[in-house]
């Protein structure tokens, strides 16, 4: 497959539009690993390989389990998930596929449960930022698995 868009280079505007939107989602308050799979769950879906191959290993560079990781495609069988998290990702497959879905009222009586307003708010942002970041992808079909995760920085308090 050929790649197709260079946002870095013919789009820079698009791109820095949406790290605008990541940089709001990486102070917003969710958990970073429940961000990185809640990305990795909409990619799955969207068949974004650049983000699954992204997610997973910014997954794995944070301390995330192979387990839970394989698990993900099938996570309302697999027991490796919070409550919190089984919400989120019911919540983000909603949203993601809200042409069939138009997100019921159960599943966000369920995701409130879980989430305060805000953070409900915050993780809509984060699922529909995610799929805009598939749809780019995709369409410029960027190439997967060059992607390299940020070094952790070696201090007792992490990232």
């Amino acid at each position: 497959m050929k790649a197709r868009i260079n946002y870095l280079t013919v789009g820079r505007g698009v791109y820095e539009a949406m790290l605008g939107l990541e940089k709001y989602l990486h102070q917003c308050g969710l958990e970073e690993s429940l961000m990185h799979l809640i990305k990795l769950r909409a990619s799955q879906i969207n068949g974004c390989a650049f983000c699954i191959d992204m997610h997973w290993k910014d997954l794995r560079a944070i301390g995330e389990t192979e387990q839970r990781l394989y698990g993900l495609d099938a996570w309302e069988e697999s027991p490796y998930y919070t409550d919190r998290e089984r919400a989120a990702f019911a919540w983000t497959e909603a949203v993601t596929k809200v042409r069939e879905t138009h997100v019921p009222d159960d599943i966000y009586e369920s995701a409130r449960e879980h989430f305060s307003e805000k953070e409900l708010a915050d993780l809509t942002l984060a699922v529909a930022t995610i799929n805009a970041w598939n749809r780019l992808n995709v369409a410029a079909r960027t190439e997967a698995g060059k992607y390299q995760p940020a070094r952790r920085r070696e201090s007792g308090k992490g990232a």
